[in-house]
C-alpha cells in the first residue's frame, strides 16, 4: 500500500495562490493514478482534480479548470496542486489521493489510499 502525506495550504487572499503537495511512500509511486478532492463544510468531498499514472492526463472539475493545475514528479514521488486566483468559494480541507484501480477518476471511491488533508481558506 501507499502512504500519503499532504503539506502546504493555509490562508490566503481571494486572487492569491497556494501549492499544495502530497508526498507517496511505500509502493512504486508511478503506478497510482491520484487525485484532489475537497470537502467545504456541511458539503460532501467534492472532485477537484486528477492524473494519470505517467502524469500525460489530467482532468478538472468545471469550478477550477483555468486556475487550478495538478502534477506530479513520480521521481521524487510527489504530486502537486496548484491553486491560482483563488475565491472564497474554494475554501475547504483539501486531500489527495491514491488508486490503483480503472474506473471513472473523479469518482471518490475509486480511490483507496487517502492524504490527512490541509485547510485552504481564501478570504475576501
Amino acid at each position: 500500500q501507499v502512504q500519503l502525506v499532504q503539506s502546504g495550504g493555509g490562508l490566503v487572499q481571494a486572487g492569491g495562490s497556494l501549492r499544495l503537495s502530497c508526498a507517496a511512500s511505500g509502493r512504486t509511486f508511478s503506478w497510482y493514478a491520484m487525485g484532489w478532492f475537497r470537502q467545504a463544510p456541511g458539503k460532501e468531498r467534492e472532485f477537484v482534480a486528477t492524473i494519470s499514472r505517467s502524469g500525460s492526463s489530467t482532468y478538472y472539475s468545471d469550478s477550477v479548470v483555468g486556475r487550478f493545475t495538478i502534477s506530479r514528479d513520480n521521481a521524487g514521488n510527489t504530486a502537486f496542486l496548484q491553486m491560482n486566483s483563488l475565491k472564497p468559494e474554494d475554501t475547504a480541507v483539501y486531500y489527495c489521493a491514491a488508486t490503483l484501480r480503472l474506473g471513472s477518476r473523479t469518482d471518490r471511491n475509486l480511490y483507496d489510499y487517502w492524504g490527512q488533508g490541509t485547510q485552504v481558506t481564501v478570504s475576501s
